[in-house]
């Protein structure tokens, strides 16, 4: 039976990015459950989690984030969130594996969900 790597990604300012990362990993007999946590617009793909569900998880809609145009507060909300979420789609069975990749901000929420993944939890930021 083929591994799921969760792929957590903002997919509206690294869209093309994490495209070539999911068909990378798929080429090579991985399943993927992609997970946006892109806040500034549409996604360059359609995401298996949207950034909608971990807004959400993280205690406040995505559209009051859009609206306040506040880098911090969305980091803030998406690093609770991400969290929340990889927390449990491993819980679920879902997920065997995480990866990430980003600048300053992606690597802040990327490292937030691989924390709260037990030691010994595959993880690649």
């Amino acid at each position: 039976m083929a591994k799921t790597i969760g792929i957590i990604g903002a997919l509206d300012t690294k869209g093309a990015e994490f495209a070539f990362l999911k068909a990378e990993i798929e080429k090579r007999g991985c399943q993927t459950l992609v997970i946006n946590i892109g806040v500034i617009g549409e996604p360059f793909f359609p995401p298996d989690i949207s950034s909608e569900e971990v807004a959400r998880a993280g205690g406040t809609e995505l559209s009051e984030l859009i609206q306040r145009r506040d880098r911090g507060e969305a980091m803030e909300v998406m690093t609770r969130g991400i969290a929340v979420v990889v927390k449990r789609l491993q819980e679920e069975g879902k997920i065997d594996g995480v990866i990430s990749m980003g600048g300053g901000g992606g690597t802040v929420v990327g490292t937030s969900a691989m924390r709260a993944l037990p030691i010994g939890f595959p993880k690649v930021m």
